[in-house]
């Protein structure tokens, strides 16, 4: 068998395998948002009180967020168990499944290239 078909195999099996994985790596994040960097102009004490500036103004606004939460939530009546305290079914959304399918696919893939090569290079000995 000449080189060029398995190059081909190899890099479709590796776009098809990474076509499969590129959803799962959303799943292994732990934030889906970027997260700002902390300024880092200016001397080490200039730093250190906007740090200290940023801290205060994001715990004024957290602390005035969840006050509003707590007073929209008392006017609403519990909607489902959920809301009642009932505990949720699922333990853990940790993404999982996503990546147990993603490499199940992959492996499927691989599993019929493998299969279609020996079949082609089986094909052309007896012919």
């Amino acid at each position: 068998m000449s080189r060029r078909p398995i190059l081909r195999l190899a890099v479709l099996t590796a776009l098809a395998g990474g076509a499969l994985l590129a959803p799962a790596t959303a799943a292994v994040a732990d934030d889906p948002t970027p997260a700002a960097s902390a300024p880092t102009t200016g001397t080490d004490s200039a730093v250190a009180e906007r740090k200290a500036e940023a801290d205060k103004a994001t715990k004024a606004k957290e602390e005035a967020a969840a006050a509003a939460r707590k007073a929209e939530d008392a006017k609403q009546l519990p909607r489902g168990g959920v809301d009642a305290g009932e505990a949720t079914a699922g333990g853990s959304d940790s993404g999982s499944a996503a990546l147990v399918g993603s490499a199940a696919g992959v492996l499927l893939l691989a599993g019929a290239g493998t299969f279609v090569v020996r079949r082609r290079a089986a094909g052309r000995t007896h012919a």
